[in-house]
């Protein structure tokens, strides 16, 4: 079994946690087992902690941002060591680039970066197929290094035995939710919609030869999506944060004119008191409300099958 460190900084704590998430199934079949300073007891030497579990890591994920290149901590000292023990063929060091940022030139930037060609995680349209590929990439360096025998293999049962401790994975609990914290997942939501379009336009371009594409940020609060197939427009769009509907919505209109003043499809920030989520709804006086809590990708979905169904149909 593989030790598994994770160099990161804390503003990508939710990249990390996502990423951990994916990693589960390398986890149960007892190929990885893995740690970041959040593990540190209250009362333990921080420093230490970390340097003895870098020492013995046998593979060293650096998370890459513009926040890991800014930390002097990450920087300097966890990714100075992590390339030691790289060259010196102790670990295996695997870059993992979660938003663009100027990392080619960084001592790691030799280094086959992940997800494939280095493309940022936040680049992709579903980010799980982004981590997906990290997980694959894990996958095959630690068969690889057993192979070579730069990982000794610990029985199963033995590795059982060594693994984290046994707990409840139901450890969820009820959560209240101010209007910051509606507010914050609204301007998240509207910019993962953003990213979402675009990228899913450029795939559509780059798989049709007969579709271009545009896609265009108005603004801070806007942006529009049009579709043209053999030259001619068949499906546009604006998307929206508005507050012009009983509330701060993101509003969908296939008027790409349109600012927020009309909608033919509307987000809600809604929760179960558990997490945020969204709920869509059509402009048919404000009915057809859906009824189960979409992610951020789901409503994403929801507003791109609309832009797309000219083409289906």
């Amino acid at each position: 079994m593989a030790d598994l460190f994770f160099s990161y900084s804390h503003r990508d704590e939710g990249i990390r946690d996502e990423l951990e998430t994916h990693l589960v199934m390398l986890k149960r079949q007892n190929v990885i087992e893995t740690w970041h300073d959040r593990r540190i007891v209250a009362g333990d030497e921080f420093d230490g902690q970390i340097s003895e579990h870098l020492e013995s890591a046998d593979i060293i994920l650096l998370l890459i941002s513009p926040y890991f290149l800014a930390s002097n901590y990450c920087y300097d000292v966890e990714l100075t060591r992590a390339m030691e023990r790289h060259e010196q063929g102790l670990s295996r060091v695997i870059p993992v680039i979660v938003d663009p940022c100027d990392w080619h030139s960084a001592p790691f930037g030799k280094l086959l970066a992940m997800p494939k060609d280095g493309r940022p995680i936040s680049k992709f349209p579903n980010v799980h197929d982004a981590f997906l590929e990290v997980t694959n990439a894990i996958r095959h360096a630690v068969i690889s290094n057993t192979k070579s025998g730069s990982i000794q293999k610990i029985p199963t049962g033995i590795a059982h035995l060594v693994s984290e401790k046994p707990r409840s994975s139901n450890l969820r609990i009820r959560k209240q939710f101010s209007e910051r914290d509606k507010d914050i997942f609204r301007e998240e939501t509207f910019l993962y919609i953003a990213r979402f379009f675009e990228e899913s336009l450029s795939e559509l371009e780059l798989r049709n030869e007969s579709i271009e594409t545009n896609f265009k940020r108005i603004d801070g609060n806007t942006f529009t999506a049009t579709i043209y197939e053999d030259g001619g427009s068949i499906s546009e769009c604006s998307v929206s944060l508005s507050s012009s509907f009983g509330g701060s919505n993101i509003v969908y209109s296939s008027d790409k004119s349109s600012r927020g003043n009309s909608f033919n499809n509307m987000l809600t920030i809604v929760d179960d008191g558990m997490s945020l989520g969204l709920s869509a709804s059509m402009n048919h006086g404000f009915g057809n409300q859906s009824k189960d809590q979409l992610t951020q990708q789901g409503a994403a979905e929801v507003f791109w099958a609309v832009l797309i169904s000219p083409l289906q149909g």
